[in-house]
């Protein structure tokens, strides 16, 4: 059974490429990777060439998946909001990301001794503000 969710078609290998690039933003239970779809390859998987599509009909596509493991986050109600806010999170900040295949992966746990409920306000809050500063990030990462 697969840790990762794949909404909007990311499958195993595309998290796989994704995941081999280095992360463009860390916070300190977060890592954000990137892969662009103008890097070399990506043009030679679509379906139809390039040059039949005219310009600035087809928005190059934002696809999101999440690495939420186990080890870091036992309890499935923890997995579930870490996810949830971290789709809403990508939703929020999309406007500012370049085009391409985006993974945020949890890289350590939240502290038990801290957050003692799997749901509390405060692991929602102590989340939320983490994925708001590491999507901005990002973002500002993007514009250089």
């Amino acid at each position: 059974m697969s840790r990762t969710t794949a909404p909007a078609g990311l499958r195993a290998a595309d998290f796989e490429r994704v995941l081999a690039q280095r992360p463009c933003a860390r916070t300190e239970h977060f890592v954000l990777h990137h892969l662009s779809a103008t890097k070399e390859g990506a043009a030679g998987e679509l379906s139809t060439p390039a040059s039949s599509v005219p310009d600035g009909l087809v928005d190059e596509p934002l696809r999101f998946g999440l690495v939420i493991p186990k080890r870091h986050a036992r309890r499935a109600v923890t997995r579930s909001l870490i996810k949830r806010q971290g789709r809403n999170a990508f939703q929020r900040g999309a406007a500012g990301l370049r085009a391409g295949d985006w993974v945020l992966r949890l890289r350590s746990p939240f502290p038990v001794a801290q957050f003692p409920s799997a749901a509390s306000n405060a692991l929602r809050t102590a989340v939320h503000g983490e994925l708001a500063t590491l999507f901005l990030a990002a973002a500002s990462g993007a514009r250089r």
